[in-house]
């Protein structure tokens, strides 16, 4: 089983959601930068369970041990190693699962692959709980890129049926995107906040779950980043997105509204503005071949609904051979999405060091 990331910064992450910890190892960081410990901790509460309705009550606080490669709050060149410890477990709310896999989790293809050996408890090393050292990760990575005047932010872009506005996707705000990145409940129209609430508690009080989408947007890249044709940005940073979990698609620019249009409607036309090539419009979400045009780098992410949900569900008893019901307990998020804006903004931080190299 291997969760290793990137060759320039390489991330290594270990653990499971509940044995004694979690963490990552991260290589290729350099050394003597400092980092503001405050900040990344910021990121960890931001991610954190139980603190907010819309997440499960399990609550840890996600206070990362530095091991290694920091001395003080200054990187060594070392290895950067951090664990956190899994404080709060109730593992025998998953005993059923050894043998009756939920639907729509990795319980059934983490059996076949690694012949029922696998860690089912709270989803083992496919658990979200495994996104926390991604975070601390991110964290550390986006305070280098911010030195070189990049940015990076995201927010509820829709849960459920219920939408947020989106990014300007030529124009972006720095303000909006200090606040998007510091916020546990992430909007650019702050007034949608109730109707979003009451769509994550609409499913919960039903034993059910919800979905929805989360945009992120980069600034401050400059022109020329990225190569084709497997290591484009599109495909360095959608690797990093898909690790993590419940993220089921992902679309650059107008994504999948392109299909739909011509291409007079979906060219971006170019303009000189203050001796800078730029584009009227920004359909193709700051990258063309692979390779970043200057302009803001959006994509947007979809989020499938938590698959543990205490109504009653199909399965089968992997034991006996036979069709069974599962009744799942345990503490459960009914909505992810607030919880995952953190994590989406940490692996692209992770991506785009891996893009252009934060050595130096």
């Amino acid at each position: 089983m291997s969760s290793t990331l990137g060759n320039n910064l390489k991330i290594s992450v270990f653990g499971e959601s509940h044995g004694n910890g979690i963490g990552v190892v991260i290589d290729g960081l350099p050394a003597g930068k400092t980092i503001d410990m405050e900040a990344v901790l910021v990121q960890m509460k931001r991610r954190a369970p139980g603190r907010d309705k819309t997440a499960t009550p399990r609550k840890e606080s996600d206070a990362p041990k530095i091991l290694s490669g920091m001395l003080g709050s200054t990187l060594t060149g070392a290895p950067l190693c951090a664990v956190i410890e899994n404080t709060n477990t109730r593992s025998q709310d998953y005993g059923n699962l050894m043998t009756k896999p939920r639907p729509g989790h990795s319980d059934y293809t983490a059996f076949v692959k690694y012949h029922a050996a696998n860690d089912v408890r709270g989803g083992g090393h496919f658990s979200g709980r495994i996104t926390a050292p991604i975070v601390f990760a991110g964290a550390v990575c986006r305070q280098l890129l911010a030195e070189k005047g990049i940015k990076i932010a995201a927010h509820i872009s829709r849960i459920g049926s219920v939408s947020d506005r989106g990014f300007d996707p030529v124009s972006i705000d720095n303000g909006l995107m200090t606040r998007l990145s510091e916020s546990s409940f992430a909007l650019i129209d702050e007034a949608v906040e109730e109707k979003l609430r009451a769509e994550v508690e609409a499913a919960r009080l039903q034993q059910d779950s919800v979905g929805g989408v989360i945009e992120c947007a980069v600034t401050g890249l400059p022109a020329g980043i990225g190569d084709p044709m497997f290591d484009g940005v599109e495909g360095v940073i959608a690797k990093a997105v898909f690790g993590v979990p419940a993220v089921k698609g992902i679309e650059f620019g107008a994504g999948f509204s392109l299909a739909r249009m011509r291409g007079s409607q979906s060219n971006d036309p170019f303009r000189m503005e203050n001796g800078k090539v730029v584009t009227e419009t920004n359909n193709c979400g700051g990258i063309l071949g692979g390779i970043t045009n200057g302009m803001p780098l959006i994509f947007r992410a979809a989020i499938k609904p938590t698959p543990s949900i205490s109504q009653p569900q199909k399965t089968v008893d992997l034991q006996t051979g036979e069709n069974a019901v599962l009744e799942i307990h345990g503490r459960h998020d009914p909505c992810i999405v607030p919880r995952a804006v953190s994590v989406i903004e940490a692996v692209t931080a992770i991506a785009l060091s891996e893009l252009i190299g934060v050595k130096e």
